[in-house]
């Protein structure tokens, strides 16, 4: 019997891939909703090829633009309420969450609610909303899939942890980003195109600079608090230049336990889709005879304090980690508009934290107004 699957963010890279993979195993999913947020072109043609009892559309503009041509009997909806309403779908037994930003929050908690299963691909909603994300996860007996290379590795590590042994260390790794042999005195003088260019991964513009910053270690070090219940202090960030190691997990006895792969995300897709089982995604096996030798450094946060921060942000709760997802996200977009150098990133960062990074929170509008106050601080220059 095929399983019933939504897909947030269908248009993206994680979206598009999600449903290559589908297609090669076409009897073990029905496409029952799709979301996009603007791409009407592509999300159009996705519409039209799986025919999803769902789809919605944020963006009003380019939902008007496709209205009149979405299939009969696919219900659409547009507006940001789609995501929510994908994922209360009768009947349905999986959504792949995989847009960006606070959007993905709200139909994280509507799946949870609601008992259906999350592949999670959004950083966001575990950052901003972990410990209220955990509470009801722990209260509806839930837990989430995830999609990141690094999570879905540690994930993979943990299969082997066994009945009442525990993690001693998680190992999150890293290429190090575009600046990872800079000197410190140049970073002040980085632009965005040397920082967007990643020697390993190709991603997103905003994933790309926070590579660079290595603030995307620093969020990812949240998420496995949240993901996997470990202490900030028993988490370690290290740079690992090849990224064939995708991250590794530690064990009461010594013993480490890693995931090993070509950089490519369609293996972490592929087992959140279908776990427990593994199905052919189309990625090439290591060459190990030929592979480089593998390294491990320990990062240098007097040239990347968003590392630092982000850890930081952890220890302190609250809403701390809020305040460092907004501010960076504002500064990592004022740094590519030009508006600022890229060693001012972790400046707005820690003005953020500040101001904003003590206050309580109760439940997901606190999060949204939170979070909407710190951006137009940081927009503003810290006014």
């Amino acid at each position: 019997m095929k399983r019933s699957i939504a897909i947030l963010g269908s248009t993206g890279s994680i979206g598009a891939q999600a449903l290559q993979i589908i297609d090669m195993h076409p009897d073990m999913f029905e496409v029952a909703a799709l979301t996009a947020h603007s791409n009407a072109a592509a999300f159009l043609s996705q519409v039209k090829k799986y025919r999803p009892r769902f789809a919605g559309m944020v963006d009003e503009e380019a939902a008007k633009a496709i209205r009149g041509q979405i299939p009969e009997g696919v219900f659409f909806s547009q507006g940001g309420g789609c995501l929510k309403e994908a994922c209360a779908l009768p009947g349905l037994d999986l959504a792949l969450i995989a847009v960006v930003g606070m959007a993905g929050l709200k139909p994280l908690i509507e799946c949870i609610e609601r008992g259906v299963q999350v592949a999670l691909a959004n950083k966001e909603a575990l950052v901003c909303g972990g410990t209220l994300v955990v509470e009801k996860l722990k209260k509806k007996g839930q837990f989430i899939l995830p999609v990141d290379s690094e999570h879905s590795a540690i994930f993979q590590c943990l299969q082997a942890k066994g009945e009442g042994n525990s993690i001693k260390r998680i190992f999150l790794t890293c290429s190090g980003g575009a600046f990872r042999d800079w000197k410190k005195k140049d970073l002040f003088h980085a632009t965005p195109a040397q920082a967007l260019k990643n020697p390993n991964w190709d991603m997103g513009k905003k994933v790309t600079i926070d590579s660079a910053t290595l603030m995307n270690k620093g969020l990812e070090t949240i998420e496995a608090h949240a993901l996997f219940g470990v202490p900030a202090d028993d988490i370690e960030v290290i740079i690992h230049r090849q990224s064939i190691i995708h991250s590794m997990v530690e064990f009461e006895d010594s013993s480490v336990i890693a995931q090993l792969a070509l950089p490519d995300m369609r293996i972490p897709i592929q087992y959140a889709l279908y776990y427990p089982k593994r199905v052919y995604c189309g990625v090439q096996p290591l060459d190990l005879i030929h592979l480089e030798p593998l390294t491990f450094e320990k990062p240098d946060t007097s040239r990347f304090p968003c590392l630092l921060l982000a850890c930081e942000a952890l220890k302190r709760g609250r809403s701390a980690p809020i305040a460092l997802n907004a501010a960076n996200e504002i500064a990592v977009g004022l740094f590519l508009d030009g508006r600022i150098g890229f060693m001012d990133i972790p400046e707005y960062i820690e003005a953020a934290m500040d101001k904003f990074g003590g206050q309580e929170v109760h439940d997901v509008d606190d999060i949204i107004t939170i979070d909407a106050d710190c951006r137009e601080y940081i927009f503003s220059g810290f006014k």
